[in-house]
């Protein structure tokens, strides 16, 4: 749960609180595509006199957690599974803050403009081109590190189809960053 000053109402020039509500948007599209509840990320906003709003927002989350249980039980992800995209999207953390900064930075008056933003089309199409993409070849990464793996065996431990795992090994084979293991078929860390 992350708690801020009010939109507009807070004593620091720098706004940060809208730069913290585009990226809680943003973690939690992530945390959704990598199949976790996007509702165990909160962000909300509130003034230092209202302690009674910070318990009852607090309250509430808690509630919400404990409803959902465990990271990733309720979510069907547990052990491996769930390490392994955890540890994907960890890796990713420099590369998805210049995103943000680079690619969504935007500047809207109201939560409610950036919940439409982070829910367009637009948004979607330019998410799966900087992000889904990149967890993916991060995942991949990962699980080569492990040891040599074919694309299907890929396909099986990520959910990915074949296809999608060898458009993704075609980027990190020009990168330089696998190689095929002699006459096996197998791919490994270059």
């Amino acid at each position: 749960m992350i708690g801020g000053c009010r939109l507009h109402e807070c004593n620091y020039t720098t706004q940060g609180n809208f730069h913290a509500l585009n990226m809680a948007l943003l973690m939690r599209k992530i945390l959704g595509h990598i199949g976790l509840n996007p509702e165990r990320l909160k962000i909300d906003f509130m003034s230092g006199s209202e302690g009674n709003v910070y318990v009852d927002v607090v309250n509430e989350f808690t509630s919400k957690i404990k409803e959902l249980g465990p990271l990733g039980q309720s979510e069907g992800l547990v052990g491996k599974d769930l390490e392994l995209k955890l540890k994907a999207v960890t890796n990713l953390v420099p590369y998805i803050r210049l995103v943000l900064n680079e690619r969504l930075r935007v500047h809207f008056d109201t939560r409610e403009e950036y919940e439409d933003f982070y829910s367009s089309e637009g948004l979607n199409r330019l998410f799966g081109e900087l992000i889904i993409d990149k967890i993916a070849v991060s995942e991949i990464m990962l699980i080569l590190r492990e040891s040599p793996l074919t694309t299907g065996e890929m396909s099986k431990v990520l959910g990915l189809t074949p296809s999608e795992i060898s458009r993704h090994l075609n980027s990190t084979a020009r990168h330089g960053l696998v190689r095929f293991e002699d006459n096996k078929w197998r791919l490994a860390i270059a």
